[in-house]
């Protein structure tokens, strides 16, 4: 059997009529660029998320790109950042010209919040939490933190489309939730999506005009802005999705739900569930200390996995410039060695999934 780690036409399938609909209504509209189907997405969205305001934008990185612009946040500062995140988080402080500061996870691969006030300086403008692979981080922790040292707090939700922390949705803690709608997400549209929530009106007003040369009205350019539009086709796409996601949501969890308890395997860590969060599985993400064998092992047997990631952002040949040497950040680089993500997707079948626990589980036996 070949299982790959994400079969998106599954999903579509699932409601095909309705994307079908949704986009010949844009087509026919001859109305493609923020239109109403972006207005009527937003307000979903943003009433989905509990939240007053949101803004669409081209992609993720630029949602977190624009959301720290709009704060003020540049040259001279320092946002604090999880060490073992995707680059994206990173490359959004560094095109404004911030320093990232670099903090290490928690058990639960987020930003471990014990670790926050030791790094703390002058310079520190803002916290950007990562609910990395759809798990809240520790937020009544962060939110304390940067409530006492009044500093921005960002949230990247890249990967947390209807996670929740003690009730409360990610997106919803602090100035500005940026959120990544690229089709593998669990809210993902079909191409390159993004938006900015929040219940600043005036940080929403700036987002509006950045993302559209910096301009309220055409050809009156208040600030250097960029392009950076939800599209109408896009946004339609992603209202169909949205509709379905709590049903989506709850097939991950289901698939997650048989990982955890068929996988049987000393060797392989699975991963942990915050007590007061819900997890909303964007990824599955174990844990060996022989991953590449084990990776190989699997791709063997048909399955395949993938390393979410393999190189972590101070170590990234990019940021050489920052200074930072191998075993700087332990934690990272050990979980850099050892993670790896088991297929997880909307349309992924009982006998699939039931291989991929009985393939793991045979892992060390005929190896």
């Amino acid at each position: 059997m070949n299982i790959d780690l994400a079969v998106l036409g599954r999903q579509f399938e699932l409601y095909q009529a309705e994307y079908e609909a949704a986009a010949l209504r844009v087509l026919r509209s001859g109305w493609y660029v923020l239109g109403p189907e972006v207005a009527a997405f937003e307000q979903s969205f943003a009433q989905y998320v509990g939240r007053k305001y949101c803004v669409g934008l081209n992609s993720g990185l630029d949602a977190l790109t624009l959301a720290v612009r709009a704060l003020g946040i540049g040259a001279g500062d320092e946002v604090l950042v999880p060490a073992n995140t995707y680059i994206a988080t990173v490359l959004a402080i560094t095109a404004n010209g911030a320093t990232p500061v670099f903090v290490e996870p928690d058990a639960y691969f987020t930003l471990d919040a014990e670790r926050i006030e030791a790094v703390v300086t002058p310079q520190t403008k803002a916290i950007m939490v990562v609910h990395l692979y759809g798990q809240a981080a520790e937020m009544d922790a962060v939110c304390r933190i940067a409530e006492a040292h009044g500093l921005h707090l960002l949230e990247d939700c890249a990967q947390s489309h209807g996670a929740r922390y003690g009730g409360t949705m990610t997106g919803a803690f602090g100035d500005a939730g940026c959120f990544s709608f690229y089709p593998t997400k669990n809210l993902g549209a079909f191409g390159d999506a993004g938006a900015v929530v929040t219940d600043d009106e005036a940080l929403a007003k700036t987002l509006r005009m950045l993302r559209n040369y910096g301009s309220e009205k055409k050809y009156h350019n208040k600030l250097v802005g960029v392009n950076s539009r939800l599209d109408e086709l896009q946004a339609a796409l992603l209202r169909v999705k949205l509709a379905h996601l709590g049903t989506l949501i709850a097939e991950r969890e289901r698939i997650a739900s048989a990982y955890l308890a068929g996988i049987k395997n000393p060797r392989i860590r699975l991963p942990e569930v915050r007590g007061n969060a819900n997890h909303v599985w964007h990824q599955f993400v174990v844990q060996t200390e022989d991953r590449d064998a084990f990776q190989s092992y699997l791709a063997s047997h048909g399955i395949k996995t993938v390393i979410h990631y393999p190189i972590p952002p101070h170590l990234a040949e990019c940021y050489a410039s920052l200074g930072h040497h191998e075993g700087d950040y332990p934690i990272t680089e050990h979980m850099a060695k050892t993670v790896l993500s088991l297929p997880m997707f909307n349309g992924m079948r009982e006998d699939e999934v039931q291989y991929v626990v009985e393939t793991v589980n045979a892992y060390g036996r005929d190896v």
